[in-house]
């Protein structure tokens, strides 16, 4: 019998904590799921500690490709209906799978939902600001500042995954944001109060610590949609934080003394800013993912490495 849920974890030189996020999806309340771990390149012995696990996950070692791979590479192995995913170093609570398989079966017209979360930083419970607090439905203009999905949080069907493309493998960081935007601009996200994920941070290998200037790659996700027909208050709003975004990337980069780098990032306004915004159709319809692509993907995102 085929799973309902394909869970998939990806983790780098993660153990124990991957281990542990392991632990927390094995108990979970329903057992109509599998586990796939995809282990991107690890060197810390993640293979052979995972195997303690036995026939209870599939786990695949592949390449160091970055955890956008990992997690495509999860789903092009997964069986089931909806997808969830849960960063290696998160932690589920027992009735996270069970609550939203219920949602989700009984409201066949929601494709994505997400539930709540603990905060634990260096190992103390902190409190989300008000701008974290995710919102519930039409989630689309709230989602162009920052990221109000969390992967670990997150369920979809497979269907409306692979639909979208997945996520962007040239993204090394913000590959998320990229993704939810692709989905809020079409469809409501559901949300449960309660908090059925404890999010750890504070450690030193979280990718938000390892790339500077992750602007850079919001400003390529804007773009993209941007590139997508969506019209009226949404490509309006999407242009006016891409605006924000490379005035702030400009500033720094002449700050630094670097012009050139400065000069390049307001150019990725310039095919956006000659257009005759339609404000009178808010309807939009995303594109098929090679329609996304540009002629010079991640221009943007390469700038500045030097410096």
């Amino acid at each position: 019998m085929l799973p309902l849920i394909s869970v998939i974890i990806p983790t780098f030189n993660r153990w124990p904590l991957v281990g542990e996020a392991v632990e927390s999806v094995l108990g979970q309340s329903v057992s109509n799921f599998e586990l796939i771990v995809v282990d991107d390149g690890s060197t810390d012995g993640t293979a052979k500690e995972l195997a303690r696990f036995g026939s209870r996950l599939h786990f695949f070692a592949t390449p160091r490709g970055g955890v956008a791979a990992a997690r495509n590479f999860g789903v092009s192995r997964a069986r089931g209906r909806y997808l969830a995913f849960l960063d290696s170093d998160d932690l589920w609570r027992p009735r996270k799978l069970e609550v939203q398989t219920s949602f989700i079966e009984q409201h066949p017209e929601v494709q994505v939902c997400q539930t709540e979360e603990i905060w634990i930083r260096n190992g103390i419970r902190v409190n989300s600001k008000l701008i974290h607090r995710k919102p519930f439905g039409d989630i689309f203009l709230r989602s162009l500042e920052l990221c109000l999905i969390s992967p670990s949080a997150v369920m979809m069907t497979k269907e409306l995954f692979e639909r979208l493309g997945g996520f962007d493998e040239t993204f090394p960081v913000c590959e998320d944001y990229d993704l939810w935007l692709r989905i809020a601009a079409n469809h409501s996200v559901a949300l449960f109060p309660e908090p059925l994920v404890i999010k750890r941070g504070g450690h030193g290998d979280q990718l938000s610590r390892s790339t500077w200037g992750m602007d850079r790659y919001r400003v390529e996700a804007l773009r993209k949609v941007l590139r997508s027909d969506i019209s009226g208050e949404q490509r309006m709003a999407a242009l006016e934080v891409l605006r924000g975004k490379v005035a702030i990337l400009a500033r720094g980069a002449r700050k630094r003394g670097k012009e050139r780098d400065a000069a390049q990032y307001e150019a990725a306004l310039m095919e956006f800013d000659r257009e005759n915004l339609n404000v009178g159709n808010r309807d939009s319809q995303l594109c098929a993912r090679e329609k996304f692509s540009s002629a010079n993907p991640g221009a943007v995102a390469e700038l500045g490495r030097s410096g």
